[in-house]
Parts: C-alpha cells; sequence; structure tokens
C-alpha cells in the first residue's frame, strides 16, 4: 500500500530511495509551501537551512517557499513565526511571500506540501511539464508525526508556532537522513 503524503505528479507512489546528491552536482532545489506563505513554509525554510548550515550542506542547496493562494504576496513572514524562529536563532524577517508558479514545477527538485489541502492545490495548479517530486513535507518524519498535517497557527496563538517550527524541525531531519546526508537516529 503506498506511503500516505507521498507522491510523485499525478499519481500515489511507494518512497523510493532517493539518491544522494553529490558533492560537485548542481544543488538539490527544495520549495516549501503554505496557504499564504508567511507561516508554515518560511519556518520550514528556516528550519531545513538551519539544519544545512549545522551540518556545513548549503552549498549543495537552493531552498525557498512560496504560498498556494495570494493573500499575502511581498508580506514579511507573521510576527509570531518570526518570534519563534528568533528565539532558536533563526532571522526570517527578510524572507518575502510569493505564490507558486508554474516555472516552479520545473526549476525545482521538490516541492513539499505543509498539509493535504495546499499538497491538492499544488497538483491542481501544475502544469506539464513537471519535474519536481510532489510530497507532504512530514512524510519524511520519524512517526509518529509521519504523514500528519502541519496545522495552520495562523488564528491561534504562540504555541501553535511553536509546534509548527518542531514539527518541520523533524521533517527536515527525516529528508536529509533519506537523502543519507546525515545518520539515521
Amino acid at each position: 500500500m503506498p506511503e500516505q503524503g507521498l507522491y510523485v505528479y499525478g499519481e500515489q507512489s511507494m518512497p523510493r530511495q532517493m539518491n544522494r546528491p553529490p558533492a560537485t552536482s548542481s544543488p538539490l532545489r527544495i520549495l516549501f509551501v503554505c496557504m499564504g506563505n508567511i507561516c508554515r513554509s518560511p519556518l520550514a525554510e528556516a528550519a531545513f537551512r538551519y539544519r544545512l548550515q549545522e551540518y556545513r550542506l548549503t552549498d549543495r542547496f537552493e531552498l525557498d517557499s512560496a504560498a498556494t493562494h495570494a493573500y499575502h504576496i511581498g508580506s514579511a513572514p507573521d510576527p509570531r513565526s518570526q518570534q519563534v524562529a528568533l528565539a532558536r536563532g533563526i532571522d526570517i524577517s527578510g524572507q518575502r511571500a510569493r505564490q507558486i508558479c508554474a516555472r516552479d514545477y520545473v526549476e525545482f527538485d521538490y516541492i513539499l506540501a505543509m498539509d493535504e489541502s495546499n499538497l491538492a492545490d499544488i497538483f491542481s495548479q501544475a502544469v506539464d511539464p513537471v519535474k519536481a517530486e510532489i510530497a507532504l513535507f512530514t512524510s519524511y518524519s520519524a512517526p509518529p508525526l509521519q504523514g500528519r498535517q502541519v496545522p495552520d497557527p495562523y488564528y491561534g496563538g504562540a504555541d501553535g508556532f511553536k509546534q509548527v517550527l518542531e514539527m518541520v524541525e523533524q521533517a527536515s531531519n527525516g529528508l536529509l537522513q533519506k537523502l543519507r546526508l546525515i545518520p539515521d537516529k
């Protein structure tokens, strides 16, 4: 039975062994996507970038984040996202919201959604050709978070933003382990 949340464009598929990107190859490009690109996806991009810095892998990746909807285009991340990230030593104040576009489907290797609704929107907005592997970001998490949706904290308090950061940190570790860039724990 296919693993929940792991997709290849147009069909659900079994997880496959990902190849470790060689140090000399072009950077692996990852796009993190949520509804407005001011809460979850900026935190996901920041958490993954932080892990890359920690493991000295930044030169092997290019990261970005985007929205499925145009609600906040050009806006900085939500102040609560910024506050939660800054508490971990991560400054995301320079990020600006943008909407996913047709070129993203061919320029990125992975497009990672924060929840099933945004995953469906990513698929519905896709225009052939699609190069990117499209997946739920938490499909790379270890149980019990594997395949769970990253909840939208926008209408809640600071605890929701902390929960989001913890979930995307775990998914970041899982993705790096699947890429065989850090050891399994």
